[in-house]
């Protein structure tokens, strides 16, 4: 029988939710929260031993601390097994079971994570094996399903592959093939005169390429906007945005205003405690600073209004989508720079 250590958040944990997202690295004997399924999915062959959860807050920092934990769990044979998540399309949490799940492989212990392919934690995981879940936390049962399945692979050495539902970086190993060389180069040439334009036996990671736009010659003389992914909106959302896996960005009038006045104005973003964006909605959309620099000299001018979307759990293709429509629209309008906030 194998002994599995579980990573987890504070709020599947059940500790809290953002109040409770500074919270230090914990040990827990056994399964807890979405752990209890997924020990009825892996038994009688292995066991949930321990848990090890921690807030999302401080997670990223703390790993070698959370794997200090995983280590001390004293069972008979040792831990066999790290096992993080599912981490859906959460990002501090997706990163924090990344980087857990990659400290542990390093450590020599076998590891997995699970989160959405769109989380943008996958990266940090490095060639550590991934798999995927759903989108959120209603497709828990599913992602289970698949982790439970990933790790009982893992654990009889076997390969775990995009049929399982791996995904994430591939580590490249040392193979004999069928074929030598000569032949496999061929073989890829007739595939690529054939319309295949795609096929390759190593495949390369996919960056962007963004030009950066020529230096603002003088901002004096300058419009500047406002945009944010912070998810701020007149206080009724009007144009209904989603507080997650925004489709769509939205624009507000501002020019007729100095400032935003609290209860007038809320963060609808789901993705972080907004207390304090609604105290002072300026902590998202910093207009009073905006004024202030255009008074002093600093800014031509602002933007007559702002853009506004929400970054959490957006999709890269959505976000790209974004930020293209921005930057042609505020071409347009004349305006030459822009304040991004995030959060």
């Amino acid at each position: 029988m194998a002994n599995i250590v579980h990573y987890i958040n504070q709020f599947f944990a059940g500790v809290g939710g953002e109040d409770s997202a500074g919270a230090g690295p914990t040990l827990v004997a056994g399964p807890v929260g979405p752990g209890r399924r997924l020990a009825e999915l892996l038994a009688p062959e292995h066991q949930i031993v321990a848990t090890v959860w921690c807030g999302d807050d401080i997670a990223s920092g703390v790993v070698p601390a959370i794997i200090d934990l995983i280590r001390s769990v004293d069972t008979d044979g040792g831990v066999d097994l790290v096992a993080a998540g599912p981490a859906f399309t959460s990002g501090r949490y997706g990163l924090a079971c990344a980087r857990v799940a990659a400290a542990a492989h390093d450590a020599g212990l076998r590891a997995v994570a699970s989160m959405h392919e769109d989380n943008p934690g996958l990266d940090e995981a490095g060639t550590t094996p991934v798999v995927a879940s759903g989108e959120v936390a209603r497709r828990m049962a599913p992602s289970l399903d698949r982790l439970a399945n990933a790790i009982g692979l893992l654990l009889r050495d076997e390969p775990l592959t995009a049929a399982d539902g791996r995904i994430g970086k591939l580590a490249r190993l040392t193979v004999m093939a069928d074929a030598t060389a000569a032949e496999r180069a061929v073989d890829l040439a007739l595939v690529r005169l054939g319309g295949d334009h795609t096929a390759t036996e190593i495949p390369l990671p996919r960056f962007d390429q963004v030009t950066p736009a020529a230096p603002v010659e003088d901002l004096r003389t300058a419009m500047v906007a406002l945009v944010t992914e912070g998810g701020l909106v007149p206080d009724e959302n009007p144009g209904s945005l989603e507080s997650a896996r925004a489709t769509r960005w939205l624009r507000y009038p501002i020019a007729e205003i100095d400032g935003l006045q609290a209860g007038e104005w809320r963060s609808i973003h789901g993705g972080f405690s907004t207390a304090y964006a609604n105290e002072d909605p300026h902590r998202i959309l910093p207009l009073d600073v905006g004024r202030q620099l255009v008074a002093e000299g600093a800014f031509g001018s602002l933007f007559g209004e702002y853009f506004v979307t929400t970054g959490n759990g957006t999709s890269v293709a959505n976000a790209r989508r974004f930020g293209i429509e921005w930057a042609a629209d505020l071409r347009h309008s004349g305006a030459r720079a822009a304040i991004l906030t995030a959060t």
